[in-house]
């Protein structure tokens, strides 16, 4: 059963929302707070999210910016804003498809569905292409399913975390991630956990897979900031 966020602060739209998405064999959660719901959103597991514009404590804007850092899962917006402004910001920031209130319930369960099977489409393609060549960067080459890292036609071993951290900068070229981030993400810690565990790991990485691990030509080090993969 296909999981459905609602992330929706006016109760009887998210009532009707979520009403009509059961009927159609969907598994949903509301939330109408914005904080709550991006925590949702992040450790939930859902297959779509139904994200209003306006919520308190973190607008649907901020949360669909900081979502698509993270997931690629089809995010629909839902407001009652008919400025084109807002929705040219929508999809803009990741956004898959920008839902006006007042709107057709039934309209709404076609488009989760459409974006759905959308999604499992272009997924099983990456995945099926992914099995076949890797993830490939000049001439280092990972093969996710494998678990296997070469640098030319050389083979280097990682250790477990060390191949997820790779594998995880990898997937996200071009976006820079705190130690925090990356903490939280491979080794499931909190901000309070010890970030300096990422920065061993990232040395040793750039011990293996880099020519010259001083002048890294891979995972950037952006200071101040974090670490970032450089595609």
């Amino acid at each position: 059963m296909k999981k459905i966020l609602i992330l929706e602060d006016d109760a009887s739209i998210a009532e009707l929302e979520r009403d009509y998405l059961e009927i159609s064999g969907f598994e949903v959660t509301v939330i109408s707070n914005g904080r709550e719901g991006l925590q949702a959103a992040r450790e939930g597991n859902f297959d779509l999210l139904l994200l209003d514009v306006m919520l308190p404590e973190i607008d649907g804007f901020e949360i669909c910016r900081t979502l698509r850092r993270e997931s690629q899962i089809p995010i629909l917006m839902v407001t009652a804003k008919k400025e084109e402004i807002d929705k040219i910001r929508g999809l803009g920031l990741g956004a898959d498809d920008y839902i006006v209130k007042p709107f057709s319930p039934s309209e709404m369960v076609a488009r989760v569905n459409a974006h759905l099977a959308r999604y499992e489409r272009l997924t099983a393609i990456g995945e099926q292409q992914r099995e076949q060549d890797g993830i490939r960067c000049g001439a280092l080459r990972i093969q996710p399913a494998a678990r296997r890292v070469f640098v030319a036609d050389r083979e280097v071993a990682l250790t477990n975390k060390g191949f997820e951290l790779l594998l995880f900068l990898a997937q996200n070229p071009n976006i820079v991630f705190s130690k925090e981030e990356l903490l939280e993400r491979i080794w499931g810690f909190d901000s309070l956990g010890d970030a300096s565990t990422v920065t061993v790991h990232i040395n040793r990485i750039r011990e293996k897979i880099e020519e010259d691990s001083s002048h890294p030509q891979y995972i950037e080090t952006v200071w101040g900031a974090g670490y970032r993969f450089r595609m």
